[in-house]
């Protein structure tokens, strides 16, 4: 998944615009357990996880722990055949789906993810986390109807949470309502645990809008003057090549 305003350069409008925006959106990290850590820890890390899952395959917490470690590495299809084998010994666990849908939903799998997904929780037993993901499942199919449904129902149950307003922020864009996207990405950029991402993907927005001067103030949060101004630059040369 793209993190910061750096990537600008991949960007183009119309359908491009809409695959880059879609691969901005949230799936691995929406549960706040998925840390970034070094390369030489990640590698301990995960080699202690396997050893763990390898002694029990399939049982849920070492599974689920072992998978979450797997797409932190962006090692997906690995993690999606961990949180297979669980979901085939424990095929009610709305746990265990859950971290499985999440794995589908990385490794591209889409139309998997969502039927997974969809038994990730009861209406009794809703789960913010999951439905971030199904809406950025959704997004990334083209429906940007229910994406927004998704996040608007997951915000009722975490309010001001980052991951969803910025994912929602990015479902506005894709819909090509710029001005609900740049309202929503403050909202999510103002918030305590905001990060690049977020407000990368608000300079985005802002520089979609022609609002040139301030994307590039909010790209120098997390890059150097000249790393702001150079993506700002690209998105007008996109924009100018769009127009003409």
């Amino acid at each position: 998944m793209a993190r910061n305003f750096s990537r600008l350069s991949r960007i183009a409008l119309g359908a491009a615009l809409a695959a880059a925006l879609a691969g901005c959106q949230q799936f691995g990290d929406v549960t706040g357990s998925i840390r970034q850590p070094s390369q030489k820890a990640a590698s301990a890390e995960i080699g202690a996880l396997e050893a763990r899952y390898g002694a029990n395959p399939g049982e849920k917490s070492a599974s689920i722990a072992y998978a979450r470690a797997l797409r932190s590495a962006t090692r997906y299809d690995e993690a999606v055949a961990v949180m297979q084998a669980a979901a085939v010994k424990s095929p009610k666990d709305e746990e265990v789906l859950g971290e499985y849908g999440k794995a589908l939903a990385d490794a591209g799998q889409l139309t998997q993810a969502r039927d997974v997904l969809t038994r990730a929780y009861s209406p009794d037993r809703p789960r913010w986390d999951v439905m971030n993901v199904q809406g950025a499942v959704a997004d990334r199919l083209g429906d940007h109807a229910a994406a927004m449904k998704f996040y608007g129902d997951a915000l009722k149950i975490a309010p001001g949470q980052s991951g969803i307003l910025t994912n929602l922020g990015l479902s506005y864009a894709l819909a090509k309502q710029l001005p609900d996207a740049e309202r929503t990405l403050r909202e999510a950029a103002a918030t305590p645990d905001a990060d690049p991402r977020t407000r990368g993907d608000l300079a985005l927005v802002l520089a979609l809008e022609g609002k040139y001067g301030e994307a590039e103030q909010v790209a120098r949060a997390d890059l150097s003057a000249d790393e702001a101004r150079a993506n700002v630059e690209a998105v007008k040369r996109m924009v100018g090549r769009s127009a003409g």
